[in-house]
C-alpha cells in the first residue's frame, strides 16, 4: 500500500474467496467492508446438503501460507493418499496419487474453514465484516454498493472506492457488470445434480471406512464419493441425473431410495443408518460451470473465484483457484500500486486462461471418475503414468504440476501431456482387446 493511500474496499460475499481476500487487503492496510447475505456461520448450525467438503491441495495451501494460516487449516485437515474403489460387489481398490508420499489432497471442513478465515480477518482492526446484508446492486461508476438487510428489509448503502465482487456463482456484482456492452458471460448447466449424504463414526469415534482416502463408487453415468472429517464420518456426495428412468426423480419413496441404494452400493447401505433421512431432507443441487469476460470494471470493480469462473467440483481445485485468485490479484495490487485497472487487467491476463483450462479439465475428470476409474484400461494407464514419471520425474509431469505444485493450471497438452498421452497410447483398444473399454484421456492427480 502507497503511503497516504486511502482507498476504500468494499467486498461482496464473506465466503472462502471473499475473506481470504479481505486478510490480503486487512494486512496491506487497506480499509475493508465485506457484506455477507447470510447469517454468522459461527453462530448458527451449517446448513446440511450442501457443502461439499473441500479438497484443498499445495495450491490453495500456498495462499494460505501466504496469510499465515496453513498450519493452522493443514492441523483439522484429514490428507487422503488416494482414491479407493468400491466395485458393484464391494472389492476395493486403492490408486495413490502421485508418486511419494508427499502427494496428498488433504479433507477440509468448508464450514470450518470459511470460519477460521472469517476469525483471521477480523483480527485487523481496519477489516469490518457485515452480515445479513444482500447486495441488491451497484454503482459501477461511483463503486457504491446497495445493501438490503436481510431481517427488515431496509436499503442502505455502501460507499467505497473498489467493489470486490466475491459472491458466488450468481454474483449481484457480475450481474451488475453483464449489463455492460460487450461483456461475455456463458454458463452450462450438468445433466447430473448432487445430494448430500453421511456415513456416521462407528463405535467410539472410529471411521467406517479407510480414513486417509477420497472413496468413490463409479456407476457409470453416476456415482458416489465420500470423503472424511475429524469426527469419524465420513461426507457422501450422490452424483446422479436430475431427470429419467434413474435419476433423482425417479426415487419418490423410502423403499425405492433402498432398493437402489442396496442393488447399486451394496457395501455402503450398512454404513448408512440414516440413509432415507438423509436423502429425503437435504436438497437436490444443481451444478453449473460459468465463464465471463471482462472480470473488473476500470477501477472500480473486479471479480474472483465463482463469480467469475465457476467450475463443477470434480476437479477438487475450486476453492484452490479461488485462493490463488486472491494470491494473484494481492501481487497485481502490490506490483502496480495505486493504478487499478492495470492491476485488474493483469490479474485477469494471468489468471483467465487457466481458470478455462480448469473448468475443462473439472468436467473430464468428471467422466473419468464416473465411468473409467473401475476398468482395467484405466488401471493400467495409470500405473504406466506413474512408472514413466518414476523413470523421467519432471516438475512439467502435467498431473503433478497441476495438483501438487504450484505453478498455474494448464491444458494437458504438449510438453505438459507427454507423458498422460504416452501412458494412454499403450491402452488404446487394439493394444486391449477384450477388455471391452474406450480409450482414457489421463489428465491429472485429481480428486
Amino acid at each position: 500500500m502507497a503511503i497516504g493511500d486511502t482507498t476504500r474496499f468494499t467486498v461482496v460475499g464473506a465466503g472462502l474467496g471473499g475473506t481470504l481476500m479481505a486478510i490480503y487487503l486487512g494486512r496491506a492496510g487497506y480499509a475493508v467492508e465485506v457484506y455477507e447475505r447470510r447469517s454468522d456461520p459461527r453462530g448458527r448450525q451449517q446448513e446440511a446438503g450442501r457443502s461439499i467438503n473441500l479438497a484443498i491441495s499445495t495450491r490453495g495451501i500456498e495462499s494460505l501460507a501466504e496469510v499465515g494460516l496453513a498450519g493452522e487449516i493443514l492441523e483439522a485437515a484429514i490428507p487422503m493418499h488416494g482414491r479407493m474403489m468400491h466395485s458393484p460387489r464391494g472389492e476395493l481398490t486403492f490408486q495413490p496419487y502421485g508418486t511419494t508420499a508427499a502427494h496428498v489432497i488433504n479433507s477440509v471442513s468448508r464450514a470450518d474453514l470459511n470460519i477460521a478465515l472469517l476469525n483471521a480477518a477480523e483480527k485487523h482492526p481496519n477489516v469490518r465484516i457485515v452480515f445479513g446484508k444482500r447486495c441488491a446492486g451497484v454503482d459501477l461508476e461511483t463503486g457504491a454498493v446497495t445493501l438490503v438487510d436481510a431481517d427488515t428489509g431496509e436499503t442502505s448503502t455502501a460507499a467505497g472506492d473498489i467493489v470486490v465482487g466475491a459472491d458466488g456463482a450468481f454474483s449481484a456484482v457480475r450481474q451488475q457488470m453483464q449489463k455492460l456492452d460487450r461483456f461475455d458471460y456463458a454458463q452450462a448447466y450438468l445433466e447430473h445434480g448432487y445430494k448430500e449424504l453421511t456415513i456416521p463414526p462407528g463405535p467410539a469415534g472410529r471411521f467406517a471406512l479407510e480414513k486417509h482416502a477420497l472413496h468413490i463408487w463409479p456407476r457409470g453415468g453416476s456415482m458416489m464419493i465420500a470423503l472424511p472429517n475429524r469426527d469419524g464420518s465420513f461426507t457422501c456426495t450422490l452424483f446422479w441425473p436430475l431427470e429419467g428412468a434413474r435419476s433423482f426423480a425417479a426415487l419418490r419413496t423410502e423403499r425405492d431410495v433402498l432398493r437402489y441404494f442396496t442393488d447399486t452400493f451394496p457395501d455402503a447401505v450398512p454404513l448408512m443408518p440414516t440413509l432415507t433421512a438423509d436423502y429425503f431432507q437435504n436438497a437436490v443441487s444443481s451444478l453449473v460451470s460459468i465463464r465471463c469476460s471482462p472480470w473488473s470494471y476500470r477501477d472500480r470493480a473486479v471479480l474472483l473465484g465463482d463469480a467469475c469462473h465457476a467450475v463443477v467440483p470434480f476437479y477438487g481445485q475450486g476453492a484452490n483457484a479461488a485462493f490463488e485468485d486472491c494470491a494473484v490479484l494481492n501481487e497485481c495490487i502490490v506490483t502496480h500500486a495505486a493504478d487499478w485497472e492495470a492491476a485488474f487487467a493483469r490479474y485477469q491476463a494471468l489468471r483467465k486462461r487457466h481458470t478455462d483450462a480448469l473448468a475443462d479439465l473439472s468436467m473430464a475428470n468428471f467422466v473419468e471418475m464416473r465411468d473409467h476409474t473401475a476398468s482395467r484400461a484405466f488401471l493400467l494407464a495409470r500405473r504406466l503414468e506413474k512408472d514413466l514419471h518414476r523413470l523421467f520425474p519432471t516438475d512439467n509431469a502435467f498431473g503433478k504440476c497441476s495438483e501438487f505444485g504450484e505453478a498455474p493450471v494448464k491444458k494437458g497438452t504438449g510438453e505438459d501431456g507427454r507423458q498422460a498421452g504416452l501412458a494412454t497410447a499403450f491402452v488404446q483398444p487394439r493394444a486391449c482387446e477384450g477388455l471391452d473399454i474406450l480409450p482414457v484421456v489421463l489428465t491429472s492427480d485429481s480428486l
